[in-house]
């Protein structure tokens, strides 16, 4: 594709030969009332990274870093913010929560482009640090936009996690929080001059990853399908896989401008060489634990070997710990049937 003739840049979009992936569905590996308490630590952990328990948002402030052109990345508590501000109004990928939804508006008007309003939001997914502020921006006037499963999932809630040894349900969201545009494969917002194009990558972060690509302005948000505090959080349960994870990574890599800012799902900006070298690293230990389940080693065994010991120095010291990832392989590439989950009071 190339973009209106200003630009002068030639910026080719990943095309529609996707191979679905099946759903990953989690298998108990882990029993005993020393495993409930470690799950009950990870739970709150995911419910910090998902929710908005127990957050004091009064301290939280909104950062803003100016990308490229007319786009610009916000940063507060939760995802990164993607916003496309200009005379025609403002475009933003996820909202963080719902209580910064003020803040946010207050930091798009300080940039001192435009006094018109947020009219389209675009969610990445349905996690709760991403489209928690879809409700009150609604309210105010916004459009929300997602792929077809972010809606399915905001609508009736449900579990989310990497298995028992860390899961959590989702409740529900409010009725003006969902979607009101959906799309199957991509959706193309044309506003400020910029085609802003989101293209659904399946069975990644989750079933209704949406990466978003600016072209003009050289900038693509890739969601939480490339982050950089270290191991990812892989939602298996509502539908994510590593193996979706790295096609994403691999088609974004292959197909856009190496000078090509990248806005990860968390941390800072980021640039493509960084998400090829995050998808080595989820090739790498995807191969360790193959090699391990092919030579018929527990996940306990995995554990004690320290498997990715390699990888943890630079990966391992996040939200997501070494032995929560090899949960996460493990359940990713068994795609095991017959799965069971603790309940979590």
């Amino acid at each position: 594709m190339v973009v209106t003739p200003d630009t002068q840049r030639t910026f080719p979009w990943p095309t529609r030969d996707i191979i679905h992936l099946p759903d990953a569905i989690i298998r108990t590996l882990l029993r005993g009332p020393l495993v409930r308490w470690v799950t009950l630590i990870a739970v709150l952990g995911l419910a910090s990274l998902l929710g908005a328990q127990n957050q004091d948002f009064s301290k939280v402030e909104i950062k803003v870093t100016k990308v490229s052109g007319n786009i610009y990345m916000l940063q507060g508590s939760g995802g990164n913010i993607a916003a496309s501000v200009g005379e025609d109004g403002i475009v933003i990928v996820d909202d963080q929560y719902a209580p910064l939804a003020d803040k946010i508006a207050a930091a798009l008007k300080g940039i001192g482009v435009t006094d018109k309003p947020v009219r389209f939001i675009i969610n990445t997914h349905y996690h709760g640090d991403h489209t928690g502020g879809n409700a009150p921006f609604a309210s105010n006037g916004s459009t929300v936009i997602a792929q077809d499963n972010v809606r399915k999932r905001l609508e009736t809630g449900g579990k989310a996690g990497i298995g028992p040894s860390m899961s959590m349900d989702q409740k529900p969201a409010p009725k003006e929080g969902l979607p009101i545009i959906t799309f199957d494969h991509d959706v193309t917002v044309h506003l400020n001059g910029e085609d802003i194009r989101a293209l659904h990558f399946p069975a990644g972060h989750t079933d209704g990853d949406a990466i978003v690509f600016f072209p003009k302005a050289n900038v693509v948000h890739m969601g939480d399908d490339f982050v950089t505090y270290g191991y990812p959080f892989i939602d298996v349960i509502s539908g994510g896989s590593v193996q979706g994870m790295i096609a994403a990574c691999d088609k974004v890599a292959a197909q856009l401008p190496a000078d090509v800012k990248v806005i990860p799902g968390h941390g800072q900006l980021a640039s493509l060489a960084e998400v090829r070298e995050y998808s080595a690293m989820l090739k790498e230990t995807s191969a360790a634990m193959q090699a391990a389940i092919k030579q018929s080693k527990s996940v306990d065994q995995m554990k004690k070997e320290k498997i990715l010991a390699q990888w943890d120095a630079k990966y391992g010291k996040g939200f997501i710990t070494p032995d929560l990832f090899i949960d996460t392989l493990y359940n990713s590439l068994t795609n095991n049937k017959n799965a069971e989950f603790l309940k979590h009071d």
